[in-house]
């Protein structure tokens, strides 16, 4: 039975925010030229729709419901674009990105590095067969006996208190965004991988970082996901906008300012993890303890690398080498995951941080600390024939680390009032900052 349309009146009060009117002619030339432009005249089209709509009498004809429908859709994709872009950009500290800062011919001296990185990196990778795997620390799911495994994990992590659970979280989430930190690597000059298979030392290293690395998301992933105690669909859609995201670490593709970065972030994962394992030992959750150790051990093996690649630029270039150093610490060290975000909290991070600090997890003093280690891993206090610039960036650095503990020192004297806030994470339970 074919369905016969009656005609039908609708009115336009009803859609007055298109402000749309009667029947158009879906022919008109203006029409077809604007909608088969580029994308760039997408804003034309719309407007030249509403303009032919407008001329008409105030009413809608059924055969005008196709009009509706076109401008009412175009609106929709528009929206639905801007709110995708924004969703990847949550509100943050807006930086003046400067990009290839290093000097064409200081390239040089990272190819010169090849055979030196072979020698004294690749060593600090550990062979395949030899590396821990997620499924040493966790239940088999191919065993009789899974259940019974899992029963027991989730019972270990029963007394682990929410606070706790909101910083492994964002150490896990921090770990998952792992593509987002091969791709900021790549970006450096005269250390890049090329092809995406290169041979070289400096792209062999990154790549096998990377794999490394990669088996401590997927561990701290599992383990939360076993233990029940967090909502598993909120962090896998901030890992999502996290790597949507990336990071803006201010290293401008400039391997002196990058290296300088990662032995910073290393050390620091390495003592985050480190504390996480005696808190979770403290809760009772060996098995956790025994997770978070084994993830600082690799954080700390990574540290003593990546602080290698660059007491060997002090040695080659050392003016260079303690400007950057200076300039990174200037501009202060961000962490990875500093735009992080869960489709809800636009200070995520900052909010994380906070729980982090009070529990001692990672604090402004061990930032101070990491300083100092890096100062005297580096001697730079006994750095000798400097430029003039070189000596003010000296000077600078080796005296950063006390100031950072005298400012920290009059922040915790004040008295402060502790908000508490929820966190989607463990399902808007309440936490305290």
């Amino acid at each position: 039975m074919a369905l016969k349309l009656n005609p039908l009146v609708i009115s336009c009060q009803k859609f007055s925010s298109l402000h749309l009117a009667s029947a158009v002619n879906l022919r008109s030339p203006k029409l077809i030229m604007a909608s088969t432009q580029s994308s760039s005249n997408g804003e034309q089209f719309l407007e030249l729709l509403a303009r032919e709509v407008a001329d008409s009498n105030g009413f809608c004809e059924a055969k005008s419901l196709t009009l509706f429908l076109l401008l009412w859709l175009y609106q929709e994709i528009a929206r639905d674009v801007e709110n995708l872009k924004k969703s990847y950009n949550p509100p943050r500290k807006i930086n003046v990105q400067v990009t290839h800062s290093m000097p064409p011919q200081k390239i040089e001296i990272f190819k010169s590095m090849e055979d030196w990185a072979e020698k004294n990196i690749l060593v600090h990778l550990k062979p395949v067969e030899k590396s821990w795997q997620p499924q040493d620390f966790l239940p088999n799911s191919a065993s009789e006996g899974f259940i019974e495994q899992v029963k027991e994990l989730r019972e270990q992590s029963k007394e682990i208190p929410d606070d706790y659970l909101v910083v492994l979280v964002g150490d896990m989430i921090t770990e998952e965004a792992l593509p987002t930190y091969q791709t900021m690597l790549n970006t450096a000059d005269g250390v890049r991988d090329e092809t995406g298979a290169s041979p070289t030392s400096w792209a062999v290293w990154t790549r096998a970082w990377t794999a490394e690395e990669n088996r401590h998301g997927d561990l701290l992933n599992k383990y939360l996901y076993l233990t029940g105690r967090v909502d598993m669909k909120q962090i896998e859609k901030t890992i999502q906008y996290l790597i949507g995201s990336g990071m803006d670490p201010l290293t401008e593709n400039n391997p002196y300012l990058g290296f300088i970065y990662t032995s910073f972030q290393e050390r620091a994962t390495f003592i985050s993890h480190g504390n996480t394992a005696k808190l979770a030992k403290e809760h009772g959750d060996m098995k956790l303890s025994q997770i978070c150790r084994t993830i600082a051990a690799d954080e700390k093996r990574h540290e003593t690398a990546y602080t290698k690649i660059v007491e060997k630029l002090f040695e080659i270039d050392p003016d260079g080498t303690v400007l950057a150093f200076a300039d990174m610490m200037r501009k202060n060290i961000l962490m990875p995951a500093h735009l992080m975000y869960d489709g809800k909290d636009d200070n995520l991070f900052r909010n994380f941080s906070a729980v982090a600090h009070r529990l001692g997890v990672y604090t402004v003093n061990d930032y101070a600390d990491i300083l100092e280690f890096l100062v005297g891993r580096w001697n730079l206090e006994k750095l000798t024939g400097l430029s003039s610039e070189g000596r003010k960036s000296q000077d600078y650095v080796c005296g950063l680390a006390a100031r950072i503990k005298r400012m920290d020192g009059k922040v915790q004297g004040m008295d402060k009032e502790t908000p508490t806030i929820p966190f989607s994470w463990i399902f808007n339970r309440q936490v305290k900052l």
